[in-house]
């Protein structure tokens, strides 16, 4: 977003927005809150910037186990069992699993115990070679797409785990995107997870869905992955697997 643009969004002049960027003026609390506001500052970051203006803190966080979290605690076990027999999970701002359905247990099944003990990485465990990355029938595509969004999450945040995250992924191996790879037939919309499974080849779409307006920094980092049957022959596969939860 160029200073004009900024300072249109934020409604004040791009002078006195230049003043404030080389300090020569002190933005208020709300002046500071309305231009994080429109840069889509974290809400983590945001009390960094209140603090450093002299400002207090506004935004709280809570431990998702917390009581005053119950009532999204809920909302999100009932979106994850609600989209059963699809798998779906909830992980915090590092990409730590912290919830998930019935259905991404099955999908794990037989990876080794040290991959799958708590703090469990889903991008870890999906790159890494004694993880999923054997089981990724498109792993060259997929690997491609999780470290693109990792790492724009990472320059967006300044988080110096994520980029420790990132720069640990990037040391697996995995086999080479070349240009003249055949890549999924719809890999111009959306790129598909296709995971070989004891049903066959699983070929899955994925969704993120965030809070739309939290006020707690645990909830704002929180995001849910959904997964979709992207073809008939996975839809089947999943109700089938899910009969033998019954």
């Amino acid at each position: 977003m160029s200073q004009l643009d900024l300072a249109g969004h934020a409604e004040v002049s791009t002078r006195h927005l230049s003043f404030m960027e080389t300090g020569r003026s002190l933005p208020s609390r709300d002046m500071l809150l309305r231009l994080a506001d429109r840069l889509e500052v974290p809400l983590r970051e945001r009390n960094r910037l209140l603090t450093a203006a002299g400002y207090a803190p506004m935004y709280v966080e809570h431990a998702l186990d917390d009581p005053l979290l119950q009532v999204p605690r809920q909302a999100i076990e009932r979106v994850l069992q609600a989209h059963e027999p699809c798998p779906a999970l909830a992980v915090d701002r590092h990409w730590t699993m912290v919830a998930h359905n019935r259905i991404v247990p099955l999908l794990l099944a037989g990876l080794p115990d040290e991959l799958m003990a708590a703090p469990l990485n889903v991008l870890r465990l999906s790159l890494h070679p004694q993880g999923l990355a054997p089981r990724i029938v498109n792993l060259a595509q997929w690997r491609a797409h999780l470290l693109h969004r990792l790492q724009l999450q990472a320059r967006r945040q300044a988080d110096p785990v994520l980029e420790a995250l990132a720069d640990e992924l990037r040391q697996y191996p995995a086999p080479q995107l070349e240009a003249g790879d055949a890549l999924h037939p719809d890999a111009a919309v959306y790129v598909p997870l296709q995971l070989q499974s004891p049903a066959g080849v699983l070929s899955f779409i994925s969704t993120i869905t965030v809070f739309g307006t939290p006020n707690d920094i645990t909830l704002s980092e929180l995001a849910l992955e959904t997964f979709f049957p992207a073809d008939e022959a996975t839809a089947l596969a999943l109700r089938q697997l899910t009969d033998t939860l019954r």
